[in-house]
């Protein structure tokens, strides 16, 4: 039986994987391609933007809240089940200068040669030939994408090297040395910002990377360097992927995240017609390849199909 094309995605927490990947995700598994969808935390530490629902019981099982909106949200931009997930079991690490931060279950805390280990076994399971993380700040400097980044780039390399992790390739449930072929890095740039962002301030809507009307200067500078940071990581866009006959699954997926993402959130709030407009494509950045490449590319599978 030939092998099915893999697609691997790593993420940080749940929500992540709909917001960078869900179009690619859901396109490749309609094509018969087969997905993992890796999260390397629990999102225990996320936010509850449900105002009734914001609690200390709430936010004590917010965890297992949190994985179930996950599975609803693969569900959805799969209804065949296609999407497999696949977890790293480590605790949410919070923000820099956070207790959670601290937390010796945190992925920020944990021992790195063990955490990429676990991500090589699952690459070595599921035999990928493509793996998409995020850039090395992590997309916008979460403690847990910079991890979940750095993971995805260290098991790329490994999990094809005998001589690494030679522990997982005896025993009974020996696996065997698996080199992926190429490796992206999720890019989140708009070409039409300025345009994106004067209709979502039409429509009240508030983002993150703009201006707020009680903004201090300190505030910011402060913005604005964040911005710039966020510029300076982020590669040139090699790839476009289509995803636009997916984004009404895209964005029905954001909705089952419920505790993370609100209606008035921008991603959600404007809708697939506008969405269509202005990122009809998921992009990414071509980091490594095994095999030869003509860039620009419309697919992640360019030169494997």
């Amino acid at each position: 039986m030939t092998k099915p094309l893999t697609l691997l995605t790593v993420h940080a927490h749940p929500d992540d994987e709909t917001i960078s990947t869900g179009g690619i995700m859901a396109r490749s598994a309609a094509e018969g391609l087969r997905v993992i969808c890796v999260t390397c935390t629990d999102g225990a530490l996320g936010e509850i933007v449900v105002p009734e629902r914001d609690t200390p019981a709430e936010h004590e099982r917010l965890a297992e809240t949190r994985a179930g909106e996950l599975e609803r949200a693969l569900a959805i931009l799969s209804p065949a089940g296609a999407i497999e997930q696949r977890g790293l079991g480590y605790r949410d690490s919070g923000m820099m200068g956070t207790a959670g931060n601290e937390d010796p279950r945190a992925f920020w805390q944990a021992d790195w040669t063990e955490a990429v280990g676990r991500l090589v076994r699952i690459v070595r399971e599921v035999r990928p030939e493509v793996v998409i993380g995020y850039n090395e700040f992590g997309g916008y400097g979460h403690p847990d994408h910079i991890r979940a980044a750095l993971a995805a780039r260290d098991a790329f390399e490994a999990a094809g090297d005998p001589a690494a992790y030679p522990e997982q390739l005896g025993g009974d449930d020996a696996l065997e040395p698996w080199a992926p072929t190429k490796r992206y890095e999720t890019v989140l740039q708009f070409s039409r910002l300025e345009e994106l962002q004067a209709e979502l301030a039409a429509r009240g809507i508030e983002t993150p990377w703009g201006p707020r009307e009680d903004e201090s200067a300190e505030d910011r500078a402060e913005r604005e360097a964040w911005l710039a940071r966020m510029a300076e990581a982020t590669g040139p866009i090699t790839t476009r992927v289509d995803v636009s006959g997916f984004l009404g699954r895209k964005l029905e997926a954001l909705q089952a995240h419920v505790t993370q993402i609100s209606p008035n959130h921008p991603f959600v709030a404007l809708g697939v017609e506008a969405w269509t407009r202005y990122q009809p494509t998921e992009d990414f950045t071509l980091r490594a390849s095994r095999i030869g490449v003509r860039l620009p590319e419309e697919d992640v599978f360019a030169g494997l199909r």
